[in-house]
């Protein structure tokens, strides 16, 4: 279990004045629809896949940016990501049956603000979308039969929905192009998708995010909110391990 402030707690005078960083991708995530709250009281899928990264790159925040050079942040999104499943009143989708899409979306509108108030720092942030990759975290979804019999056919189905990367090589196509870009050129309301052919040549693709700018800056003040709370919290506890 990700407990945020137990095992998520810098100070900036900890981040040493030589160290840079240029990129800071997220990866980790929940993929299920089962949510609980954490011991710290937060929803569990939104804890792991939106806010641990968050309080990560607020408590990094002196290192990005440093000696002129650009620094990069790349949330690991996913096509799966839908406006629908998303609500400012309950952004942690304690009420939802949907928190995997609700939480990818939410990675969207903030990186959308990153961009917002980091830019004039040094600090730019872009979302990927992996597409459909085979992992452990998709395996345990269904028993091992059923991948047995399916995955021949998504071999098939990639000749036309190139979406279907499969393999994590052919899903970290968008991170690795990403890498190779200038941050300040790249457009932060596109998320950049990873695709595979049906021969398997792998690609970049960019699609326009469904994000409302003031929706994004009240989902962002609110996460700020809760971050403030959290730290309150930690003072008045004392737990600082």
């Amino acid at each position: 279990e990700f407990e945020v402030f137990n095992h998520l707690h810098f100070s900036n005078n900890q981040c040493k004045p030589g160290k840079i960083f240029n990129m800071f991708a997220t990866a980790d995530g929940l993929l299920t629809q089962e949510d609980w709250l954490s011991d710290d009281g937060i929803q569990q899928v939104f804890m792991t896949n939106v806010f641990g990264h968050f309080l990560l790159i607020r408590n990094l925040e002196a290192l990005f940016g440093r000696s002129g050079c650009t620094s990069q942040v790349i949330w690991t999104s996913s096509s799966n990501a839908s406006k629908s499943t998303f609500s400012l009143t309950d952004y942690q989708h304690s009420q939802g049956q949907e928190s995997y899409s609700s939480s990818k979306y939410a990675t969207d509108l903030l990186s959308v603000c990153l961009n917002k108030h980091y830019n004039n720092k040094g600090l730019f942030s872009s979302v990927v979308c992996p597409g459909f990759v085979l992992t452990n975290l998709t395996f345990n979804i269904f028993p091992p039969i059923f991948w047995t019999i399916i995955t021949p056919i998504m071999w098939l189905i990639r000749i036309f929905t190139n979406s279907f990367t499969l393999s994590p090589y052919n899903g970290t196509e968008a991170m690795v192009w990403l890498f190779t870009q200038k941050p300040e050129s790249l457009d932060p309301m596109v998320k950049y998708h990873s695709c595979t052919s049906g021969v398997g040549n792998t690609y970049v693709a960019t699609y326009k995010m469904d994000i409302d700018i003031e929706t994004a800056e009240v989902f962002y003040q609110e996460v700020l909110k809760l971050e403030n709370q959290m730290t309150t919290k930690l003072q008045i506890t004392g737990d600082n391990s």
